[in-house]
């Protein structure tokens, strides 16, 4: 098979039992399906050599996380692509097919994304990544079809194939070349915007990032939007700091990580004034250690950065026109998205 379908398990053997089946199903001649697993402790991997002996099964000593999870696992595998998908999507027929085309007509895609909507309402789009994600020049990730909490209806306004600046680390696919040339993912972030910095990276190898509206995937995950807990918290502002020093222009990084550190302490005061506390230290800590891993030396810049933005970061603040501007559809900022040409 040219393509590998691997899903990262933590102690996720319910949501095995019930989205594998159609997975396998939908992959059947077209798909290897590998399930790497984080050292779960729930029985997940001896149910599956007992239920589905036919996967290819790959076991981590321990919890690696998301990013080095992923970078173990795809050192064993030979496929020309890689779709990485969690656990918790469901797939739907023909999805496979419709991406390995689209990648097959357009050599300079490196990496595209499935139309990602809510398994809990299927109507709408879903929060992890929509319908292909952008930043903003401040680095705030939204999606077509989600900023922030607002999740947009899907009326088809985004089946189309567009460039975007990231593609959804819960269903995506790259080439398995593009992905080692960029280095796979960075194992420092552990979890949380792993896949926006790959796509930085690669975008900056010259590569697009896609979405292609034809194929869809209902997501259970992130669409929940539960209360933000102090872990999540923490490494999501770690990591978009680091993403933010890794990769962008120079002329760029200092007023940049100048205006989140106080953008980011706004946030952090916000949570303390809400009775937060865990959440108010967990921002303090992101920055610290942020600080403390650039001191250090154990922050490196990208190489080959170029001396401006991508041209799918949007060039205004997405914070403020969410909250000021009160725009709460994709549509409504007015960026000019580009079709994807073979």
């Amino acid at each position: 098979m040219r393509t590998a379908v691997v899903i990262l398990n933590w102690n996720g053997i319910n949501l095995l039992r019930e989205f594998l089946p159609p997975l396998l199903d939908s992959c059947r001649g077209l798909a290897d399906v590998v399930i790497a697993d984080n050292a779960s402790t729930d029985g997940s991997v001896a149910w599956l050599r007992q239920e589905h002996p036919e996967i290819q099964l790959i076991v981590h000593a321990e919890n690696m996380g998301y990013a080095q999870g992923y970078n173990e696992a795809l050192k064993e595998l030979h496929h020309e692509y890689f779709v990485l998908l969690n656990s918790d999507v469901q797939v739907t027929p023909g999805w496979i097919t419709i991406l390995q085309s689209f990648m097959d007509e357009h050599p300079g895609v490196g990496v595209c994304q499935p139309k990602m909507l809510w398994h809990r309402q299927p109507e709408s789009f879903e929060y992890a990544g929509a319908a292909g994600g952008f930043i903003d020049f401040l680095g705030y990730p939204f999606c077509r079809g989600r900023i922030f909490t607002e999740l947009e209806k899907d009326t088809g306004q985004y089946n189309d194939h567009i460039s975007v600046f990231w593609a959804s680390g819960a269903c995506m696919m790259i080439r398995s070349d593009i992905y080692r040339l960029a280095g796979g993912f960075d194992n420092s972030f552990f979890a949380h915007m792993e896949e926006i910095d790959l796509c930085w990276r690669i975008l900056l190898r010259g590569y697009t990032i896609a979405c292609n509206g034809n194929a869809k995937v209902y997501h259970v995950g992130g669409a929940t939007l539960p209360k933000i807990n102090p872990r999540k918290t923490y490494l999501n502002f770690r990591n978009n700091l680091t993403m933010l020093f890794k990769n962008l222009p120079l002329r760029y990084l200092v007023p940049v990580l100048l205006a989140r550190i106080f953008m980011d302490l706004v946030a952090a005061l916000k949570f303390l004034f809400e009775g937060d506390r865990a959440d108010f230290l967990a921002v303090l800590k992101a920055q610290l250690v942020f600080a403390a891993r650039v001191l250090s030396g154990k922050v490196h810049r990208t190489k080959n950065i170029r001396g401006k933005l991508p041209e799918t970061v949007y060039r205004k603040s997405i914070v403020w026109n969410y909250y000021v501007g009160r725009i709460r559809k994709f549509t409504d900022l007015n960026i000019k998205t580009q079709q994807v040409q073979p």
